[in-house]
């Protein structure tokens, strides 16, 4: 299970500006963004395209547009995401903070293909909040360390997240084709950000 949700592009104007500086060319730049509406002109779709296809030397542009969102995820997608880290920021959700704040249920967790193993899932988070109550109670910090080891990697975090269109397009190209159904799903949604289909042509 993932899900993604506010989906925010900025920094057009700029990257379009920038990439023209070596040639001097500012003149036939056509790239504007009023609010979430990005406008590119031809020129400057076929320059952008031009550097995307002659590698990540020239492509520099693609750093200065950001892409923030929101994803909620389990923790095993995380831990392959968290490869991504040259440009990209994160701000999490803490289970350090929050974990003991209230008893865990199943929606918490990415269980669509537990298949028969749903009886193992269900004691373990019967455990994890046996562990939860206990610390609440006691603030034995024994249980708060139980309840964190035993939390699955299918459990779900939500970040809050900021990357450039360099990570995504480097995200389709190593990612597609994944085994995990939450990458597929989420490169769906970065080959729906504006322009990439094109800067991908």
């Amino acid at each position: 299970m993932i899900r993604v949700e506010n989906i925010e592009t900025f920094g057009w104007e700029a990257a379009a500006r920038g990439m023209r500086n070596p040639m001097n060319s500012w003149q036939k730049n056509a790239t504007g963004q009023i609010r979430d509406v990005v406008s590119i002109g031809d020129a400057d779709l076929d320059l952008m395209k031009r550097l995307v296809k002659a590698g990540r030397e020239h492509r520099k542009f693609m750093r200065m547009i950001h892409v923030q969102m929101d994803i909620t995820g389990p923790l095993y997608w995380w831990k392959e995401y968290d490869t991504y880290k040259i440009g990209t920021v994160a701000n999490s959700c803490s289970t350090m903070h929050k974990l003991t704040s209230r008893p865990l249920t199943w929606d918490d967790f990415s269980t669509e293909h537990l298949g028969g193993s749903k009886f193992y899932m269900e004691r373990l988070i019967s455990e994890i909040n046996a562990c939860i109550q206990l610390y609440n109670e006691t603030k034995n910090k024994d249980y708060w360390y139980a309840a964190v080891q035993l939390l699955p990697s299918s459990y779900n975090q939500r970040r809050t997240v900021d990357i450039n269109y360099e990570v995504v397009m480097t995200m389709i190209r190593q990612r597609t084709g994944h085994k995990l159904d939450e990458w597929r799903e989420f490169l769906e949604v970065l080959e729906d950000l504006p322009y990439v289909k094109e800067m991908l042509e």
